[in-house]
């Protein structure tokens, strides 16, 4: 009679050793992946302490600060098994609204909530796009995506809007007007924010609502959780985000740009991979997103000091983004 419990507990341990497992190695890999990438453009640029030095990190750490802002929504985006393509452009639309308000005589607090307000009405319209007329996210935000750069460029009238001096000029100013703040306020700023977006992806309902909409929506659904509610939420949340980072744009470019951000959400999505973050939903963490953030950050950083020309770097983040998604499904084949 204890013959088969017998036989079974080896397996048991094994099928729980190999979870364990796996999950030191998505927790550690997005720490395993940035120590390589420093360590490799540390070797080939020739000048380790110029590469390493601590006025190069404050260079990092504030060219960081767009894409983490953008990975944290897209983060919980993902998690819930969806995804955004209009990063870019509503990052573009957002910096260009903050600068007409500016322009107009508003006041940098009421410019500030005007981008994140704007970047989160994008994110709500995205979310009844795919709530309410059925279509699948990447469908809905590709469409975003050129409505809202074509709205930046009818809003700036295709040209730069330039902005009267004020602090939100320095949101994004690698050595701060105050050096007892050692790094840009942007800095300071996304790590608060993602400090707090950690704690309630994992002790809030909403958190637990948002992971179980990513493992498995019907059983979600049949939980008692209103899923498109909560998808509205969710993109309104990463557009919130989103608006946040085109209003440090602007900061950092001293004026509303149209044109800028082509191309970021391949950096947010590829920083939320690399974190641990699966396109299939159900898995990822903010602290692995930022990791992946630094990691996109520190490689753009040492391809410039190199003197590598820009095709160069995407074609890497490419290849990055196809192996962080690959290993995903390895992973998750492993686990069936």
């Amino acid at each position: 009679m204890n013959t088969p419990a017998i036989a079974s507990a080896p397996a048991i341990s094994n099928e729980t050793r190999k979870s364990v497992v796996g999950q030191w190695l998505r927790t550690l890999g997005p720490f395993l992946g940035l120590a390589i990438v420093i360590t490799i453009f540390a070797i080939i640029s020739g000048n380790p302490a110029r590469y390493l030095s601590i006025v190069n990190l404050r260079i990092v750490l504030t060219q960081t600060v767009i894409v983490a802002l953008g990975a944290i929504g897209m983060t919980v985006i993902i998690i819930s098994a969806g995804i955004d393509l209009s990063v870019g452009s509503v990052i573009a639309l957002c910096g260009v609204a903050s600068a007409i308000a500016l322009r107009a005589g508003w006041s940098p607090w009421a410019a500030l909530m005007a981008g994140i307000a704007l970047g989160g009405l994008i994110g709500c319209i995205n979310g009844l796009a795919i709530t309410r007329l059925s279509v699948v996210p990447f469908i809905a935000t590709l469409g975003m995506l050129g409505v809202a750069r074509g709205l930046a460029k009818w809003a700036a009238d295709q040209q730069t809007v330039n902005i009267p001096p004020t602090w939100l000029n320095q949101l994004a100013a690698t050595f701060p007007a105050h050096a007892w703040m050692l790094m840009a306020p942007g800095v300071w700023i996304t790590i608060l924010l993602a400090i707090i977006a950690a704690f309630l992806l994992r002790n809030s309902v909403f958190g637990r609502r948002v992971f179980a909409l990513g493992s498995n929506e019907a059983a979600a659904r049949a939980c008692g959780i209103h899923t498109d509610r909560l998808k509205l939420w969710i993109y309104s949340l990463g557009g919130l985000f989103f608006g946040l980072a085109g209003v440090v744009q602007m900061s950092r470019l001293r004026q509303g740009d149209p044109t800028v951000a082509a191309g970021v959400e391949l950096d947010v999505i590829a920083a939320v991979v690399i974190g641990g973050g699966s396109l299939s939903g159900g898995q990822g963490s903010i602290l692995g997103s930022m990791i992946g953030a630094l990691t996109m950050a520190f490689l753009r950083n040492g391809c410039q000091l190199i003197g590598w020309p820009n095709y160069i770097q995407e074609i890497i983040i490419g290849v990055i983004i196809v192996l962080a998604v690959a290993a995903d499904r390895l992973r998750s084949v492993k686990q069936k």
